[in-house]
């Protein structure tokens, strides 16, 4: 069976996931760019972005983890729009017309629409579903590859809570936000199902594996 996966995911030194007041000016709430700055240096993402250069080391080596294998992406209403998203019919993410993803992505909200094409291969699908209905569907749609956890906290929280997610990589930050959406409320003792490795940047992030244990 295909894995689910989290990849690339931020979070402050207290624990959160993104910012406090998000809206269609700021995505992150309060916490702006900060979450995201280690990423945003990196050559993964000057290419995903058309730019030349870029630095290459540890922080561009677990940001390119990012698409390989991938054949579908869930993420939550939050990380498609922000609030009240739904009541605009024209809107489509905030990504412009060729989103990151070019799979099958779902987006979990209590307010589904009809589907939208995008350019470059991702066509965004609006369920109002449990964590374990959306991934049976996305697994449908990945033809037997993996499917991201996209985000944004309470989704991959959530996910975490059914016991759904394989393999999760968490960038730790070192900023502290004081208040936004934790990732980590509720889930005391996560850790022991998981085999769990960091790795220090240069950068000043710390990245987190979690890999399923066996058995």
């Amino acid at each position: 069976m295909s894995l689910a996966r989290v990849h690339n995911f931020s979070v402050s030194l207290d624990g959160f996931g993104t910012g406090d007041g998000l809206s269609r000016d700021a995505p992150f709430g309060h916490a702006g760019e900060r979450l995201h700055e280690w990423m945003f240096t990196t050559g993964f993402w000057h290419e995903m972005t058309g730019r030349p250069g870029g630095t290459g080391g540890l922080d561009d080596a677990f940001a390119r983890r990012f698409e390989p294998g991938i054949g579908a992406e869930i993420m939550g209403s939050g990380k498609f729009g922000p609030p009240g998203w739904h009541e605009d019919a024209d809107w489509k993410g905030w990504w412009g017309p060729n989103p990151p993803f070019h799979t099958p992505t779902f987006v979990l909200t209590r307010h589904p629409r009809p589907s939208v094409e995008m350019e470059g291969g991702t066509t965004f699908h609006f369920l109002d579903a449990s964590p374990d209905k959306a991934l049976e569907a996305a697994r449908a749609a990945a033809d037997g590859k993996d499917v991201r956890i996209g985000g944004g906290p309470t989704v991959v929280r959530d996910f975490l809570a059914a016991g759904l997610i394989d393999r999760m990589h968490v960038v730790v930050v070192p900023i502290l936000l004081g208040r936004g959406v934790r990732l980590w409320d509720g889930l005391e003792g996560i850790e022991k199902e998981y085999a769990v490795e960091t790795a220090p940047s240069p950068s000043g992030v710390t990245h987190v594996t979690f890999t399923r244990a066996a058995g």
